[in-house]
């Protein structure tokens, strides 16, 4: 029986082992790595050198940039999260209607979430230009004289990227859609038969059932925007006047343009610190809000 257990145990390690290996390499060792790195001061080209908690002194008192892309970030993540929540869920609701040709349109509004995010900025660019770029266009068919510059404005370079955000809600809006379709029709038809209108039913039955599926949402919504790159690096690169260097962009240029490895990866974890803490208080907050089907109060 002795052997026969340590012969599956043996087994069991021996089909775990090729995950187990890439996750101690992979993953593992350079997360471990980086929290070495953090306490050096290192240009790849030199040795290393023991610089303690500097690098995390540096960032909170001497490096205004590190201020300025964490209020960038910040500013970016809270605008653009609700944006997003809210025209997934009504993109959700109006998918969920029973029309004709619905798989056609659930198709069209998922696919720009699969887009390449390049691509996706190469197109925004192209809508953004202030003169003849379409959003524009359109704006002076409105009756608007002098619409925004856009990417080139510091006032409204941020708002652009925010809404450039609302493109790839896709997957956000189909997990809605999940979760709209998860919903009792019992409790609706109850809800019908007391004469509750359409809104009533929405706010008593339709949005606490969503509840889990908001929550979700918004946790993945708060880390995405908070890491936010690509849109940055290739349409603004941080500018003008860095209004939209954001942290992720900023690590970057410390890595890989400056070779400040020590100082990008303490802002790395600096940045790990943040959405610990944020996704814990979203966490936290959810005994107040979110409501689980068969749970007791």
């Amino acid at each position: 029986m002795r052997s026969r257990r340590m012969r599956e145990a043996l087994e069991g390690y021996g089909f775990i082992a090729p995950w187990l290996l890439g996750f101690l390499c992979l993953t593992a060792w350079p997360i471990a790595f980086s929290v070495w790195i953090s306490l050096q001061q290192w240009n790849v080209l030199a040795p290393p050198m023991f610089v303690g908690l500097g690098n995390y002194q540096k960032l909170f008192t001497d490096d205004p940039l590190f201020w300025t892309s964490l209020g960038n970030t910040a500013y970016y993540a809270f605008a653009s999260v609700p944006l997003q929540l809210s025209l997934a869920m009504a993109l959700a609701l109006l998918l969920n209607q029973k029309v004709k040709g619905l798989a056609f349109f659930r198709t069209v509004f998922y696919l720009p979430s699969i887009m390449s995010g390049v691509a996706t900025a190469m197109l925004w660019i192209l809508l953004l230009n202030p003169e003849i770029g379409g959003i524009n266009f359109v704006l002076r068919l409105l009756g608007m004289q002098n619409p925004p510059e856009w990417l080139i404005s510091t006032t409204w370079a941020m708002p652009a990227l925010i809404l450039m955000s609302t493109w790839s809600i896709g997957s956000m809006m189909l997990i809605f859609l999940a979760g709209l379709q998860g919903v009792p029709e019992s409790l609706h038809d109850a809800a019908h038969v007391d004469g509750a209108s359409a809104f009533t039913r929405f706010r008593h039955v339709t949005l606490p059932m969503l509840t889990p599926t908001i929550f979700f949402n918004l946790v993945m919504a708060i880390i995405g925007s908070f890491q936010v790159f690509t849109q940055t690096y290739i349409m603004t690169g941080g500018g003008p006047a860095d209004s939209t260097l954001t942290y992720v962009l900023y690590l970057y240029r410390n890595a890989f343009e400056w070779f400040k490895m020590g100082y990008a990866s303490a802002l790395a974890w600096v940045l790990f610190g943040i959405l610990v803490g944020m996704t814990l208080l979203v966490f936290r907050s959810s005994k107040m809000w979110v409501y689980y089907e068969g749970e007791r109060a």
